[in-house]
């Protein structure tokens, strides 16, 4: 990335990278982007219920087991790291028209930690848990930004607390107390039909 400069712009990286168009308009783009991600989290929820999905939560939470049915679990795992990196591609593609711009310091690994905590925030194994977690992340970081000059320290303190707190994640924790309302709510008592 730094070296090859006639391809990735080496370590100014790629200026002035618009969309054409209609889309050039900021409103508009928040529009395309709206609508690219909704359609990537359908599409990855479609996955996640499909044959494919139910193949890769068995060969996560049993590898022997899913050999023993008939599963291969490595073809499967890596068929999973190719999607993801197909949606992977799409959130970069938005990212970099969104910015203008994309250096070599964007894929840096202090960006992949921040996608890790971002996932570990609004919790794993779920389809709303990276989009909770990103959501959280990027509201913490700018309030804190805006408070201290040591705010490296306090999110990463922030962020330690929330995970330790809460360890199925923010959105895990909203999806319990949903349960738990719904269940409470069908166990409650039905006052209308009792004798008087």
């Amino acid at each position: 990335m730094f070296q090859w400069d006639g391809l990735t712009g080496g370590s100014n990286g790629l200026v002035g990278v618009w969309p054409e168009g209609w889309f050039a308009d900021r409103s508009a783009y928040y529009l395309l982007a709206l609508a690219v991600v909704t359609l990537s989290v359908v599409c990855m929820r479609g996955m996640l219920f499909s044959p494919f999905g139910y193949a890769l939560r068995a060969g996560r939470d049993s590898p022997l087991r899913a050999e023993a049915v008939g599963l291969h679990v490595a073809r499967l795992q890596w068929a999973a790291f190719a999607v993801a990196g197909v949606f992977a591609g799409v959130a970069g593609a938005l990212f970099a028209f969104a910015k203008g711009t994309i250096s070599p310091e964007t894929v840096a690994v202090g960006r992949s930690i921040d996608g890790l905590v971002m996932v570990l925030l609004g919790g794993v194994q779920s389809l709303a848990g990276p989009i909770v977690g990103a959501a959280a992340f990027t509201w913490l970081q700018d309030t804190i930004i805006r408070s201290t000059d040591y705010w490296r320290a306090v999110l990463g303190g922030v962020i330690l607390l929330l995970v330790l707190a809460f360890p199925q994640g923010l959105a895990g924790v909203f999806e319990a107390a949903v349960r738990r309302r719904a269940a409470h709510g069908a166990t409650a008592p039905d006052h209308a039909t009792g004798a008087s």
